[in-house]
């Protein structure tokens, strides 16, 4: 599609077509960037039905992060401030997921994705840098996991080079990705089922040994919370100073195991059956699930592990090294590190699953609205981005610098770009929400919303200005003399003048508006489609009572 070209661009719609009472909108070439042209060519499949996008999320949020992750915030800040983090973690993620939604719900198109919402409702430059980091995060997220994966593997054996387990887990990714959607769909199902089982199981494991319940019948109760060790460890500094930095810490440290999660139910709205009915209930089903599982769960490992256990400490990331693991071996309980150790490996490989799924939808979506180039559109017959898939396994494949590095090394690089190119990718889906409620609102259509959420547009300010703060300080520690680190700063904060180049060097380019004015937003392209498919929509009708929990469930 030209950039500066004069003719009609369609946004993405099933049919393109206009809403009857649409107002005449500004469309000169600054405006019209960026927009769908979904006229040629296969188009995405709809495949994905609610088990299936609620457990893509559940499975791209349960990773390595709370597994693995979890225990170096514990040995850094204490088992409060963990418990603390994630609670308050859990809360931005919930309003994110619910600006998200609300957008997402209204016009649930096909090739649609964040940066498509951003240049629609804000404007195109910021769009442009928005799609470029959320593919960068979610290729290094796919590096990040199979670095993680290749490390657990190797704590059954060393005999196997670990650059073969790394090849091993990117081809099963690649095939999971490219067969079709509804395969991938199934896939996704099935391993988060496994990871959601497993941590359920731990869960009550944990309840189990707190009330004595273990081989040692030694109830724990919250012993490990007292002094020593304590709940807090204050973090370079003492008193009360210090507890505050452990929690602000192990806050910015939680955002890892969160990013891009609430992503992954928006992206496959434009795949999804049903989307009025199934994004909704998938989208409040998975905010409770998650605090179910990271509340518990990281209360669970301040109860069962002390936060100085030296092996919290040890330079080896693999299981071994999992809070659970160490929290199993000091109840007396034998054989389950195995197990758990395999739970971890499918929480990697399902992660990784999700993102290489989340970063090829994204560089689609940009390469049909112009910002990427053309052949990240092609597909196969099925429906399936088979050159973004590839692309994203691509950098996927920086895993191998693992060959010659420290696997621990490696995988914090990624952790440390990642969660800021998150951060930042949260910060403009709420800037696009503001743009969004308020382009509704001069036009009338706010009461017509398909989906609203409480404390809206309350919630979203408070929160857009502490993922900013976060943003700024997660780097923190290394502007303490005895913290400097170049590599260090550079993991913190190189994301952010990445981003800045990409948005800058974009708008000098095409010139484009600081922001469209609120009365050129587009929110009527779509609608009349969106409204005529989801109308034609007959909800299931539950036969009996195994039918109903089913559907309860699913």
């Amino acid at each position: 599609m030209g950039m500066h070209g004069t003719e009609d661009v369609a946004y993405a719609t099933d049919e393109a077509g206009h809403g009857e009472s649409e107002p005449k909108l500004d469309r000169t070439a600054s405006n019209r960037i960026g927009e769908m042209n979904l006229a040629s060519g296969h188009q995405l499949k709809r495949g994905l039905k609610s088990r299936h996008i609620q457990f893509l999320a559940l499975g791209g949020a349960i990773g390595t992060g709370l597994f693995i992750g979890s225990g170096q915030i514990l040995a850094t800040t204490g088992p409060a401030p963990l418990f603390m983090a994630y609670l308050s973690m859990m809360f931005v993620v919930w309003v994110v997921m619910n600006d998200l939604a609300e957008m997402v719900t209204f016009l649930p198109m096909k090739g649609i994705s964040i940066p498509y919402f951003v240049s629609r409702f804000v404007e195109p430059s910021l769009a442009f840098a928005d799609g470029w980091n959320y593919w960068y995060a979610y290729a290094m997220l796919v590096a990040a996991e199979c670095t993680a994966g290749a490390i657990i593997l190797q704590y059954w054996t060393h005999a196997v080079p670990v650059a073969v387990w790394i090849a091993v887990q990117l081809i099963v990714i690649l095939l999971l990705n490219i067969i079709a959607v509804s395969f991938f769909g199934e896939a996704e199902f099935w391993f988060a089922s496994i990871k959601l089982i497993t941590i359920i199981g731990l869960i009550i494991l944990g309840i189990v040994l707190f009330f004595g319940g273990g081989p040692n019948h030694d109830p724990l109760y919250f012993r490990y919370w007292q002094d020593p060790p304590g709940a807090f460890v204050p973090y370079l500094v003492q008193g009360n100073t210090g507890r505050f930095l452990a929690y602000w810490t192990a806050f910015v440290r939680a955002g890892f195991s969160f990013i891009t999660s609430p992503e992954l139910i928006a992206l496959s709205a434009g795949e999804t059956v049903a989307p009025r009915r199934n994004i909704p209930k998938a989208a409040r089903r998975f905010v409770w699930r998650l605090a179910i599982f990271y509340g518990l769960g990281s209360l669970v490992i301040g109860v069962i592990v002390p936060n100085d256990d030296k092996q919290l400490l040890s330079g080896d990331s693999n299981a071994s090294a999992s809070p659970y693991v160490i929290g199993i071996a000091r109840a007396g309980i034998k054989g389950l590190n195995h197990v758990i150790n395999a739970a971890v490996l499918t929480s990697a490989w399902s992660a990784g699953n999700a993102f290489c799924y989340s970063g090829s939808r994204v560089l689609y979506s940009m390469a049909v609205n112009g910002q990427a180039p053309r052949w990240f559109s092609l597909t196969t017959r099925r429906g399936v981005p088979w050159v973004a898939v590839l692309s994203t396994l691509a950098v996927g494949c920086l895993a191998f610098l693992n060959v010659s590095n420290s696997g621990a090394v490696v995988f914090q690089w990624f952790t440390n770009i990642s969660t800021i190119s998150g951060f930042i990718a949260w910060i403009v889906i709420m800037i696009t929400y503001i743009r969004f409620r308020k382009a509704m609102e001069y036009h009338g259509l706010l009461d017509s919303l398909p989906f609203r959420t409480p404390l809206q547009p309350y919630a979203t300010y408070v929160v857009l200005f502490i993922i900013v703060i976060l943003t700024l300080t997660n780097g923190f520690q290394v502007f303490f003399p005895s913290e400097w680190s170049v590599s260090s700063f550079l993991a913190a904060y190189i994301t952010i003048p990445i981003f800045l180049v990409l948005y800058i060097g974009h708008k000098v380019y095409y010139r484009t508006r600081f922001a469209l004015r609120v009365e050129d937003v587009d929110v009527w392209t779509g609608k009349k489609e969106m409204d005529d498919m989801c109308a034609a929509d007959v909800e299931p009708v539950p036969k009996n009572w195994v039918e109903k929990a089913w559907f309860w469930l699913a």
